[in-house]
């Protein structure tokens, strides 16, 4: 897995304005994330520290891997050093409403972003990609390349996070529109590489007879590819992705992975901190609404050299 330095991923958030007062502030800003080890989630904290720290914070970044035990524990650890905000990428959209709450009754704001709770009115904000929007466009690009008539395969994402289930929603609203496009496998591989690459083989042993493959994110795509590499299937085989991770442009680049949708983490990362400054400071939501969607871009072989830093198209 390709390794980003803390300088490629800050480049990313380096062109976006502060829109937050001039106000400087000072106090600790704690920062929870699923796994950095992924690059989309490394990218998240980082970019989030990185802000705190310019609008004058203390920043800590943790991980709590899916965890929501851990999770808890992050939160009580955020709470007892007197945390001005918390910056929380949930482990659960069920399991992590207890915590958002326990925070918010402390006194303390919680931004959630890349992942939703199901429930609103306590965390101050819920910032996240268009997943709808761009699993449709993933779908659909799929499709232009795949036709209209195919056997494949589908990797599905953490069951525990409601984005797995809005892409493979919207993957079916736009592939169910053409009878010819037949789905042979569903795996769950939970965001993992590790997990795409073995659900993949196991695939490939007992039903070999596809052609395309369409992930829930770039992680288990770039799993199953390597899979089908060693089986020397891929170049019989399409795969896409979502996320819009470095690894993912190298293999758009190289010829191995068709598209990938890119999630605008480095943009909403950012926003998170920034709103949680606006509220430190004034007491009151930057922006009214709380759930906030951000889309999403397609990466494909046309455009992917406009790649210019992590998680970052330019025009």
């Amino acid at each position: 897995m390709m390794k980003l330095s803390r300088r490629a991923v800050l480049a990313a958030a380096a062109s976006l304005p502060l829109m937050a007062g001039s106000a400087w502030a000072e106090g600790l800003i704690s920062i929870i994330v699923t796994d950095p080890a992924n690059p989309y989630w490394f990218t998240e904290g980082e970019v989030a520290k990185q802000t705190a720290e310019e609008l004058g914070y203390t920043a800590t970044v943790a991980a709590h891997k899916g965890d929501t035990n851990v999770e808890s524990n992050l939160v009580d650890a955020a709470i007892t050093n007197g945390a001005k905000a918390i910056i929380l990428d949930p482990a659960n959209a069920d399991g992590s409403v207890g915590v958002v709450r326990k925070a918010t009754e402390a006194g303390i704001p919680v931004f959630l972003v890349n992942a939703e709770i199901n429930e609103s009115g306590i965390a101050k904000g819920q910032l996240v990609s268009n997943n709808a929007q761009g699993a449709a466009i993933g779908a659909v690009a799929w499709v232009d390349i795949v036709g209209d008539e195919a056997k494949y395969v589908e990797f599905f994402g953490n069951p525990a996070d409601n984005n797995a289930a809005t892409r493979s929603n919207g993957y079916e609203t736009v592939i169910s529109q053409y009878p010819g496009l037949e789905k042979v496998a569903e795996e769950v591989a939970n965001w993992d590489r590790t997990q795409g690459y073995n659900k993949m083989q196991s695939i490939i042993q007992a039903n070999p007879d596809f052609t395309a493959v369409i992930s829930g994110n770039d992680e288990m795509a770039l799993g199953a590819i390597a899979a089908l590499k060693e089986a020397g299937m891929l170049d019989k085989v399409t795969v896409g992705g979502f996320d819009g991770s470095p690894d993912a442009v190298e293999a758009i680049k190289n010829g191995e992975m068709a598209y990938t949708v890119l999630q605008p983490v480095a943009v909403f990362s950012r926003e998170a901190v920034i709103q949680a400054d606006h509220y430190i400071k004034n007491g009151e939501p930057m922006v009214a609404e709380e759930k906030q969607l951000f889309d999403c871009l397609l990466i494909t072989p046309d455009n992917v050299d406009n790649y210019t830093a992590a998680f970052t198209l330019s025009e």
